[in-house]
């Protein structure tokens, strides 16, 4: 069973975290998120990989590569081709059977084994696999009936203009006739093109509509909602007491699930899971840490500092008495003493925050520097 799934893209949307990285290498539990997709796959019994890779390749390549029991293979995109250009550009790849495509920003735990097998018992050229969300605005909507034949499409509705809020979540079982619809070395897209053409032609396209967890890491808050669901995770099935590699002082105060990595160091502080601390990193005395925060490898968190609900890379030093609140903290950087990130923040990688600085859920690009005292309520970005 093949997967195609898509890497090619920039993620603008994702600055100043996709400056230096691609989209799919950014940290989620401390590990890249496609590394988590791969391995999904894997476990669904998906080990016939085909990467479309586009910005900054070699990097998604290189983690790729690291996963045993997959069979990987890389094609490259000299300019964006879209969902579907990028799918056709693969077509030596995938061409000799049905294959499966992801997105290689999905978040998902969907059971894609069951839209697979699925299309296999169908006739139409295209399963498409569909969710329910609240807000479908940001997405393509689709109008299925019981039968699971979908009818019409509607990309990021208006208000009032959803007829559903089951959207496209980008996963896509294909019959390979479907690469004859897309035209070579152009930039063309599934859903606004592709499919649209297909109704038209009178052809069948089925939904399947999926249970579970599913997101792309589309924008900052896509990506801290993934985190946050990735960590629910961990209080579910069996092992999730607090696993500590490293160590913790006596006056520790740690409530599961926890997951403390090798040689890191904790002193009197409160944890409360779902947390995850990566390796050889230092905590200090008074630290407030929970729930729903990752912190990375070879970071110091100082005296007082609180952090909640934030994801810390690698790297980072947080001055003492500092707060750090739904935000986002990239490799390298530094935030001082008695600062405040507040709700939304995302600090590129090596920005320095000097003391007692307040940042309002801003976006501050990579090797910026805040100076001591600042109050920053717009964005700091290079042009």
């Amino acid at each position: 069973m093949k997967v195609c799934v898509m890497c090619g893209g920039l993620g603008t949307r994702l600055r100043p975290l996709t400056l230096e990285r691609p989209k799919p290498m950014i940290p989620l539990l401390n590990k890249p998120s496609v590394t988590h997709l791969i391995e999904q796959l894997k476990a669904e019994g998906f080990k016939e990989i085909v990467l479309t890779l586009g910005y900054l390749a070699e990097m998604i390549e290189d983690a790729v590569n690291k996963i045993e029991g997959v069979d990987v293979t890389c094609v490259y995109e000299e300019s964006a081709l879209g969902t579907a250009g990028g799918v056709k550009n693969a077509r030596a790849q995938i061409e000799d059977d049905v294959f499966m495509v992801v997105g290689g920003d999905h978040v998902l735990d969907l059971r894609l084994d069951e839209i697979y097998r699925f299309h296999k018992q169908n006739d139409a050229m295209v399963t498409i696999g569909l969710i329910c969300i609240d807000d479908p605005s940001e997405y393509g909507v689709c109008d299925m009936d019981a039968r699971n034949r979908i009818h019409r499409f509607l990309e990021k509705p208006g208000p009032g203009e959803a007829f559903s809020n089951l959207i496209n979540t980008g996963v896509y079982v294909c019959n390979p006739e479907i690469l004859d619809w897309i035209p070579d070395g152009e930039m063309y897209d599934f859903a606004k093109d592709v499919f649209p053409a297909l109704l038209n032609a009178g052809e069948k396209i089925d939904g399947f509509l999926v249970q579970g967890n599913w997101t792309d890491i589309g924008n900052h808050e896509m990506y801290r909602t993934a985190c946050k669901w990735k960590l629910d995770g961990m209080t579910a099935g069996a092992g999730t007491s607090t696993n500590k590699q490293g160590s913790a002082g006596a006056e520790a105060r740690i409530k599961d699930p926890v997951a403390i990595g090798e040689n890191t160091k904790i002193g009197s502080s409160m944890i409360v899971g779902p947390v995850m601390i990566g390796e050889n990193t230092t905590i200090g005395d008074e630290v407030l840490i929970g729930p729903h925060t990752t912190i990375g490898s070879n970071c110091v968190i100082e005296d007082g500092v609180h952090i909640l609900t934030s994801y810390i890379f690698d790297d980072v030093r947080v001055g003492a008495g500092s707060l750090i609140f739904s935000s986002i903290l990239d490799n390298g950087s530094q935030v001082c003493e008695n600062c405040s990130l507040e709700t939304g923040t995302v600090l590129g990688s090596r920005s320095v925050v000097e003391d007692d600085a307040i940042l309002s859920g801003v976006r501050i690009w990579h090797d910026k520097s805040i100076p001591h005292g600042a109050r920053i309520k717009d964005n700091m970005i290079d042009q």
